[in-house]
């Protein structure tokens, strides 16, 4: 099968170099594992090394994700990190420390359960500011925390909100400003304590350094900079995180020269996807390669072959063909045979869908 290898100590470096930085600016942070996907061994390898112990938590959208951190390290906090369900309030006060919130009738069943379960449950209410995914609606978020903070068992902890997801819209000064005006409006309202403002992300990172950050953004939720390196700001590296993370290793199970474009009668049947082909283009030949992967993986444009010369020509369900042209390297000696692997650099989304396929291994370094 084709492979996911993971360089798990590479992570782990730029956890601790992340830490450092966000300390150096007075931001805790939450470590967002889940590309993971609950996977035991992989979060075993980053859930032990004694940096995780100093975060100010772990967050996941997946019940089962929380659940698995939990088993492996019980004194972690945990975070559920999207709103969750109603009907899970009972399994979200047992696994989750504390969860991400924009409904009323959720925070107060979340209540209903903290109750029965003796716990003090956590809350970080969202607010909506033009990403257009959760968040309460700004005029309605005064009345909103006025309901809550006469709920039995829950405590709000912090303001927050979620941007560059959907809509990649920019988490700009005037932003995150916006979240340090209403946390003072309401402390001042009612008199109550809100310690966090969780403003921050991967996306928030480049920002820190420019100043464009307002210092009462205390609280970060950082998952693809830790995993990849990079900043989905601008997709670059960030500062010295290590961007060699993952790699995904597919085999070569057929290696043939063939024709450039296919011959026949092209019907509707095709369930795959292929490259185009210009209508006047010529017939020619060059080497193919067969790779043990398809669609039901991942998908091919959220991986980029290491080889460059690599171009892509379709994958079905199990299967993926790429043009390797003339199979020569600069040695003049063949460059690929069957049984050898292609390697690709894949990013946050394909690697996500890696992680679940039953049909990938999964290789942990």
């Amino acid at each position: 099968m084709a492979e996911l290898a993971v360089k798990t100590e590479n992570i782990i470096r730029n956890i601790k170099k992340l830490d450092d930085f966000l300390k150096k600016h007075d931001i805790q942070w939450s470590l967002v594992s889940k590309v993971l996907s609950g996977d035991i061994s992989f979060l075993k390898k980053i859930l032990n090394d004694d940096v995780v112990q100093r975060l100010h938590s772990i967050g996941d959208s997946r019940l089962s994700s929380l659940k698995a951190i939990k088993k492996i390290n019980p004194s972690l906090v945990t975070v559920y990190i999207k709103p969750p369900a109603q009907n899970l309030a009972r399994n979200i006060v047992e696994y989750a420390d504390i969860s991400v919130n924009t409904s009323f009738k959720t925070i107060e069943a979340l209540s209903i359960e903290a109750i029965k379960q003796n716990k003090i449950h956590k809350v970080i209410i969202f607010i909506e500011l033009g990403e257009l995914r959760e968040g309460v609606v700004r005029d309605n978020i005064v009345e909103f925390y006025k309901k809550v903070f006469t709920l039995p068992n829950i405590e709000i902890i912090g303001i927050g909100s979620n941007l560059g997801c959907m809509y990649g819209i920019e988490p700009t000064y005037d932003k995150l400003l916006q979240l340090s005006l209403y946390k003072q409006l309401l402390e001042q309202m009612f008199n109550k304590k809100i310690p966090l403002i969780s403003g921050g992300s991967s996306i928030t990172l480049p920002l820190i350094s420019k100043k464009l950050v307002p210092k009462a953004v205390n609280h970060f939720r950082i998952g693809e900079s830790v995993f990849f390196g990079t900043s989905p700001l601008d997709n670059k590296r960030f500062q010295s995180l290590s961007t060699e993370t993952f790699s995904f290793n597919a085999n070569i199970i057929e290696l043939e020269e063939k024709n450039n474009i296919p011959d026949g009668v092209i019907s509707d049947a095709n369930i795959g996807h292929t490259s185009d082909h210009g209508e006047n283009e010529s017939v020619f030949k060059s080497y193919r390669a067969i790779l043990d992967f398809g669609m039901l993986d991942v998908d091919v444009k959220d991986i980029i072959p290491k080889d460059k010369n690599l171009t892509f020509v379709g994958t079905t369900s199990d299967m993926t063909v790429y043009d390797i042209g003339k199979n020569i390297n600069a040695q003049l000696k063949t460059k690929y045979q069957v049984g050898k692997k292609i390697s690709f650099n894949p990013n946050y989304m394909a690697t996500a869908r890696l992680m679940h396929s039953k049909f990938i291994d999964l290789k942990i370094e």
